[in-house]
């Protein structure tokens, strides 16, 4: 398979009466965009606004984040929801790098999160580095909380598309293109039969009531774990639907960049053969966590595999995944590295995971959910600043009269990305 991403380079966001892209910046008919969304008749308001970098600008309560992007010639994306059903990874995809369409709403659920694009906060969460298209709706009366998440997940895709077709449709052209080409593990371990073989296993919320993950459209709740090439992650077959903590949060814009399966690409054919990826569960009873990760295992086997890469999402009951994962890996003989955040407490003193076993030995940590941090007030707040009472990391005491918070790492939008997207980590001393 053979994967071009052919990057437009975002340094700029503005509106104007055509969506387009013209010496880096990114033009938004405003009225245009805001009546797609509001086709959904489960919106009673719908509105745009924009979020640059180093501005004084917060964003609250954030529910995923999109990067625009659309398949060159076919106008669509994300097979399943905005494209017809087909598989991803192959041609070419026209993507706008540094822009992304963050969705934000009355709260749905506890734990969506905040972005600051400045102070503090702002090196925790990687959008606080890209041009924001933040897509604010309201649901209309009484409408079920689920059926709210949807249209609200489907907009942010829907608007991402539709700023990433006009760009092409007006001429946008690539700044740089990058290439992701890899045969099948057939085709691999003959090419290179002597390098150690490699799967990366992609923990994913699947807990249901709004903790969900989408591949293909389909939600890998009542899936089995199942092998998928990694151009297919990295070109939009995998979308975010869930609400866990939002600290450790993979959005839809961090499945298109993993860093592992990145990682992992760069050493294919040098160091390791990299076998592909597998997206799984993490069920909430323990005969699910059981056959999870039992299928993990036995898709590792039957490709002869010598280590693998596993990284969870959430913390607390996943850890119970995360800590069958090593225990089977390692007990068959296959060499495991973890990938996971740490809920130490606020000293840093606490069990850092909710479980454990002594097969565990190989363990990244993305950083403490649970530090605190202080944010200065800002210039401009586009959302609900009385939100952060009830989202994980913050409190009713959170919100300071002067608009300043005193909060958790948790709070913060991907501050401990499990996938490794973020700047925090710790060390043994």
């Amino acid at each position: 398979m053979r994967l071009e991403l052919h990057k437009v380079h975002i340094k700029g966001l503005d509106f104007a009466e055509k969506t387009h892209v013209k010496n880096g910046v990114l033009y938004v008919n405003k009225e245009e965009a805001e009546a797609l969304v509001a086709e959904d008749r489960n919106f009673s308001k719908v509105s745009i606004d924009f979020a640059r970098p180093g501005e004084k600008t917060r964003i609250i309560p954030v529910k995923d984040a999109v990067e625009p992007r659309v398949k060159i010639g076919k106008g669509n994306y994300f097979p399943g929801f905005m494209a017809p059903m087909e598989k991803a990874g192959n041609g070419e995809t026209l993507v706008l790098d540094g822009a992304a369409v963050v969705t934000c709403g009355p709260i749905v659920a506890f734990q969506e999160g905040f972005i600051d694009m400045s102070g503090p906060a702002a090196p925790y969460s990687p959008f606080s580095e890209t041009y924001n298209i933040v897509l604010s709706v309201e649901p209309v009366e009484n409408l079920e909380k689920h059926l709210y998440e949807t249209s609200l997940r489907e907009a942010g895709l829907k608007l991402a598309v539709y700023l990433a077709r006009c760009a092409e449709e007006n001429g946008a052209k690539a700044d740089e293109v990058a290439v992701f080409e890899k045969g099948d593990t057939f085709e691999e371990s003959q090419k290179y039969p002597d390098l150690p073989k490699v799967i990366y296993v992609c923990m994913n919320i699947t807990q249901g009531l709004l903790h969900d993950t989408y591949l293909y459209a389909a939600d890998l709740r009542p899936s089995l774990p199942t092998l998928i090439h990694p151009n297919e992650v990295l070109d939009g077959a995998m979308v975010s639907g869930n609400c866990v903590s939002a600290c450790d949060k993979n959005t839809t814009w961090h499945h298109c960049h993993n860093p592992i399966v990145q990682a992992l690409y760069a050493r294919h054919g040098k160091e390791i053969n990299f076998l592909g990826m597998v997206p799984t569960q993490e069920s909430t009873v323990l005969a699910g966590k059981i056959r999870a990760s039992q299928m993990n295992l036995s898709i590792a086997q039957q490709l002869g595999a010598d280590g693998v890469i596993v990284s969870e999402e959430g913390y607390g009951n996943p850890d119970t995944d995360l800590c069958l994962n090593a225990k089977n890996f390692e007990n068959a003989g296959i060499k495991a590295v973890l990938v996971s955040d740490e809920s130490a407490g606020t000293d840093g003193a606490s069990q850092s995971l909710a479980d454990a076993t002594p097969e565990l030995t190989g363990f990244i940590s993305t950083g403490n959910v649970n530090e605190m941090i202080e944010v200065p007030a800002m210039d401009k707040v586009i959302g609900y600043p009385e939100s952060i009472a009830v989202l994980s990391g913050g409190a009713e005491e959170s919100l300071r009269p002067d608009g300043s918070m005193y909060v958790e790492l948790q709070s913060i939008i991907a501050s401990t990305a499990e996938i490794g997207f973020n700047k925090l980590g710790c060390e043994w001393v």
